[in-house]
């Protein structure tokens, strides 16, 4: 009389850390503990992100041209209160 319609199909990928099945809990991976494995890698440094360098900018500018220079200091007479002109 009627199908049965199972609802739409979700593929359950494989875990990166333990290679089990996937929990679409803790995608991609298949626990907290797999999670938290991955976690402690990428703080600790096991990954890292090849990049260009350290001054290298999204947008091609030099990074070193973009800083501000440093802000200018107060005359030391200044922060007595006393004025050197009256």
């Amino acid at each position: 009389m009627g199908s049965s319609n199972p609802g739409p199909m979700v593929k359950v990928s494989k875990c990166p850390i333990c290679k089990g099945p996937g929990d679409p809990h803790y995608r991609p991976f298949c626990s907290r503990r797999c999670a938290n494995i991955d976690l402690a890698r990428w703080l600790g440094g096991s990954y890292a992100i090849a990049g260009a360098g350290q001054d290298a900018d999204t947008d091609g500018d030099d990074a070193e041209a973009n800083r501000r220079p440093p802000a200018p200091q107060a005359d030391s007479a200044q922060k007595d209160g006393h004025d050197e002109d009256a």
